[in-house]
């Protein structure tokens, strides 16, 4: 099984870390420790960036070398206001991480779920959905095997461009939770059947 380095003690990087640990993969899990996080990151073939949007490239830095390497960002691009921290029409975070990750295998996953629910995949009895986009199709099945081995529905988002709308449904996640008011026990669910994407482009009739 893959080895599993998670650069984050936080909420988010805790819950993952018990639920793959449940699920049956070795993890080491590292916090600010900055001596620390390159050597777990040599170690571990599956990265992943459990930290705040803006410590991203800071993270890396202390990786060093992570040709290679699958790394999974679960952050939420937010800026310090809570508003969103990109463009989604233009690029997404994780389309920035793999510009500067050079050589990484980058993979958008996790960040539409509160960290409340990371280390089970469920919320009031009922499976939860991780979309998964990614443009290396061995790197997302390896991230959609760790979602399943911690108890979620793991779906196929296609592309790492599609990152672009997970970041924008984590923020509808938060403010549904947190301004609306529905609270942090809520999640979403995609209903569907197993079906091979066609890689074709939807005509502009289809889209109306």
């Amino acid at each position: 099984m893959a080895r599993i380095g998670i650069i984050g003690d936080g909420n988010v990087g805790t819950a993952l870390t018990n639920g793959l640990t449940r699920g049956g993969y070795e993890v080491r899990t590292i916090g600010k420790e900055p001596a620390k996080v390159k050597e777990v990151g040599q170690w571990a073939d599956t990265i992943i960036l459990a930290v705040p949007f803006g410590e991203r490239e800071n993270a890396l830095r202390e990786l060093g070398d992570v040709n290679g390497k699958v790394i999974v960002d679960v952050t939420n691009a937010l800026a310090p206001d809570m508003s969103l921290a990109v463009d989604p029409r233009k690029e997404s975070g994780a389309e920035q991480l793999q510009r500067i990750a050079k050589g990484a295998k980058v993979v958008k996953a996790f960040n539409t779920v509160f960290a409340h629910h990371m280390d089970k995949g469920t919320v009031h009895g009922e499976q939860l959905t991780v979309l998964v986009a990614a443009d290396d199709e061995q790197a997302k099945a390896r991230t959609m095997e760790l979602a399943r081995a911690i108890g979620f529905d793991a779906v196929n988002a296609g592309p790492l461009q599609n990152a672009r709308w997970l970041e924008t449904l984590g923020l509808l996640n938060i403010n549904l939770g947190f301004v609306v008011g529905h609270g942090p026990a809520v999640g979403f669910r995609f209903v569907h059947e197993a079906v091979k994407p066609s890689g074709k482009t939807p005509s502009t009739q289809a889209q109306r």
